[in-house]
Formats: structure tokens, C-alpha cells, sequence
């Protein structure tokens, strides 16, 4: 059964509606002083003020297991909790998960930016445009906190107790592999894609991503492992013109036409995915949206509420470097991704 300090939690997260218990007041003060203060986090510590650096990291890492813990708690009430109480409160707590799961990953993009000017984490929204509580309050500090549509879906009716890891992808990340719809892309050495024999299918769709614009590269996590990605290009144009003019020259070049055949189906269409030239966007798209996103999660990720924490975390990224608007390129033929776009709403 939950135990008392549990119990303690699920009280203090849904307090009063506008008197917060001290765990919800604890996220939000630190959100607030984290959001505030992240200029900070990109002075060397060897500078005069490089403690405050310090003093940003030591929050941010609070932050993160406050996270955490609630997180936990989710799953914990998914697990124990009788039916009839679960139902009436899975609601609510699952809503709070996946703002934390978002808030925590953008917190963790914020602490490995190198931050040379102000960021534009955009306008407070409208009173109308968020609920109350914490839920609110939490949905008022990320910078898209206008975008209504992002943060209205019904819970699943049947609740998991899957726990999630939501991230971006680091330098650090030496060896790491992306998997979802049975294929798998490994990017040793930092970001650079590394496509051993015939490229996959991440490595078609994430390629360029992870080699022009590793900045804006989210990943999920469940238990098994890595099982969603989120990447986004902050200046859509600049990037598909250095994708077109450089990257794809040298992919075609790595990867020549003639390199599957004999090869399995799949391997022969990767190869030739590469030979196709891609569509032109045109320039009105460009022009009122200038940012390019893309998002994908593995067949076994069914809670649609990590999905959609995927999303609050890159337009959030992206939001915060000014972006006003962005857009995604599906094919017309591809119902798995014209599914999962439209889940999101």
C-alpha cells in the first residue's frame, strides 16, 4: 500500500486551489528561480560570479528529484491504489506527471545551453488559457503556456504504472541508441550518426537532425530503454538549405544507390530514400512558421501523455529561443505519423 510520506505527497500537490502544500510549493519556487536566474548557468565557474553557476546547478538538481519523486508517485498510486480512488484521482496526478516530465527536461536543456543573451521565454498566458492549481501554475512558466491545445487531453482509460525518463540528448551521450519501430540509430562520438552497414530508418528521419541541429534533440525513456524522440530545428530554413546543400551530398556519397542492392528490402529503400530529392516548403510556410519539429515514440509507448510531454519540451526549447511558430513534414501516405500527430492534437 502507499505509505504515510506518499500519502503526505498526493495532499501537498493538490492542497487547496490557491494554497499549495509545500511539496507543490517547492517545484514552483524552484521553477520560478530556475527559469529566472538561467543566464547564470552558462558562466564559468573560474568567473567572478561562477557561483552563481554553481548555485543554479544545486536547484536545478533539487528540481530534478522533486521531479522524480512525483513521477514515482504516479506510479505508485497506479499500482497500489484501490480502483475507485485511483479513478478519481488518476486524473489530476497523471496531468502533473507529464508537465514534470516536460518542465524537468526543459530545465535540464537549460542547464546545457551556452548562454551568451537574454532568453525570450515569451509572454505570461492569459488567465483563460490555463486551468488552476498547480497544473496551472506549472503550465504558466513553461514558455508555451499559451498554446491551450498542448495541454488538453483525457486521461487513458486504463492508467500504467510505466515510469519515463525525458531528456535531452547530451554531448555526454558517448554511445546511445534510439529505437523505435523495430529499427535502432547509434551516434558514438557525440552526435555524429553512424550508419554501419545500410542507414535505418531513424537514421533517415533523425540523420540530419542530430548532425545540423543536435541542440534541439529530445529523448524518452521507459524501462526498456529509449523508446521516443523529439528534434527540432530552431531556423527551419537555414537548416534544410545546409541540409540540401551539404549534408545529403555527403550521405548520397557515403550511401550510393547501388549499395542495397541484393540487400533486403528495407536496407534497398533507406538507401534510396537518400537519392530522392526532397520537397521544397514553401515560403509562406517559412515565413509564419519558422521552426521545424519532428517527434516519433516506439509501438509499446500507448500512454499518449509522454507523447505529448515529448512535444511541451521541444516547442518549449524552441519558444524560449524566440521561435513564433513551427511546423512538421509527413508524408501523406504515412498513417502511423499522421496518427500520432493528430493524438496530439
Amino acid at each position: 500500500p502507499l505509505t504515510l510520506e506518499e500519502v503526505r505527497m498526493l495532499v501537498e500537490l493538490f492542497y487547496l486551489p490557491y494554497h499549495h502544500g509545500a511539496l507543490a510549493q517547492e517545484l514552483l519556487e524552484h521553477f520560478r528561480w530556475l527559469r529566472a536566474n538561467s543566464l547564470s548557468v552558462g558562466v564559468p565557474a573560474t568567473a567572478p560570479d561562477g557561483c552563481g553557476g554553481t548555485r543554479w546547478r544545486g536547484r536545478a538538481h533539487s528540481f530534478q528529484l522533486l521531479c522524480e519523486r512525483t513521477c514515482r508517485l504516479h506510479s505508485r498510486l497506479v499500482s497500489t491504489a484501490g480502483r475507485a480512488l485511483l479513478y478519481d484521482l488518476h486524473p489530476y496526478l497523471w496531468d502533473i506527471r507529464n508537465l514534470l516530465l516536460a518542465a524537468s527536461a526543459f530545465v535540464l536543456w537549460l542547464g546545457c545551453q551556452s548562454i551568451t543573451a537574454p532568453i525570450l521565454l515569451g509572454r505570461d498566458a492569459e488567465p483563460w488559457a490555463r486551468r488552476g492549481g498547480l497544473f496551472g501554475e506549472l503550465q504558466a512558466l513553461l514558455p508555451v503556456g499559451n498554446s491551450c491545445d498542448l495541454f488538453y487531453h483525457p486521461p487513458p482509460l486504463f492508467p500504467s504504472s510505466q515510469l519515463y525518463l525525458l531528456r535531452p540528448l547530451l554531448p555526454l551521450d558517448k554511445v546511445g541508441a534510439l529505437a523505435w519501430r523495430g529499427a535502432a540509430l547509434r551516434f558514438p562520438g557525440g552526435f555524429q550518426a553512424q550508419l554501419s552497414h545500410a542507414p535505418t530508418l531513424p537514421g533517415r528521419l533523425l540523420g540530419s537532425f542530430l548532425s545540423l541541429s543536435p541542440e534541439y534533440t529530445f529523448v524518452l525513456e521507459d524501462e526498456g530503454g529509449p523508446c521516443g524522440y523529439a528534434a527540432g530545428a530552431l531556423h527551419a530554413e537555414g537548416f534544410l538549405q545546409q541540409r540540401d546543400s551539404s549534408w545529403l551530398p555527403a550521405i548520397r556519397h557515403k550511401y550510393p544507390p547501388d549499395l542495397g542492392t541484393g540487400g533486403s528490402a528495407l536496407g534497398q529503400e533507406a538507401v534510396l530514400f537518400f537519392h530522392t530529392e526532397p520537397l521544397a516548403v514553401p515560403q509562406p510556410v517559412l515565413r509564419r512558421f519558422p521552426s521545424l519539429v519532428q517527434l516519433g515514440t516506439a509501438s509499446r509507448v500507448l500512454d499518449v501523455g509522454a507523447s505529448r510531454s515529448l512535444a511541451l519540451c521541444l516547442l518549449s526549447a524552441l519558444r524560449a529561443n524566440g521561435s513564433r511558430g513551427v511546423f512538421c513534414q509527413v508524408s501523406d501516405t504515412d498513417r502511423q505519423q499522421l496518427s500520432f500527430y493528430s493524438k496530439l492534437g
